[in-house]
């Protein structure tokens, strides 16, 4: 809901408005990722439309993993212009390959604790049998010592 003042929304209805608690209004602020809103005779913020259509961007951006900084970066140049679709993109394609990288290494952490899933299967010689497959001091799972059990 708009206040008297115009297409201006207090914090409550701002934050109701696009499902975020009003910390995290006073928070962007603090980071400068919305400008400093203007305020009411009474020291009320009043979030304008520009916020309140760069708040929903925010979201989204966290959502796809961008840090505040990275979207800061991208919500300005700063000198204040918007910033150009090759820095964008060139942006995005550093924050795509950071992405793959950890991909990678997720994927080589899943592929140990697989093996070792596989180790402790082999080695089912009881409830209360001890295994080297959980021997994680050791830098991968030891097939050799899985198949000797």
């Amino acid at each position: 809901m708009a206040t008297e003042e115009g297409s201006m929304y207090r914090i409550g209805e701002a934050a109701r408005q696009l499902g975020l608690n009003p910390q995290t209004l006073y928070f962007y602020e603090r980071r400068g990722l919305i400008p400093p809103p203007q305020r009411t005779r009474a020291g009320h913020r009043l979030f304008d439309e520009a916020t309140m259509e760069r708040l929903p961007f925010i979201t989204r951006a966290k959502a796809l993993g961008l840090s505040l900084s990275e979207i800061q970066q991208l919500l300005a140049q700063p000198n204040g212009e918007a910033i150009t679709c090759r820095d964008g993109y060139r942006q995005l394609s550093a924050k795509v390959q950071q992405l793959e990288r950890q991909i990678a290494q997720l994927q080589a952490l899943k592929s140990e604790l697989q093996q070792r899933m596989a180790c402790c299967q082999h080695n089912r010689q009881g409830e209360e049998a001890e295994t080297p497959c959980l021997a994680f001091d050791r830098p991968s799972a030891p097939s050799r010592d899985c198949s000797s059990h």
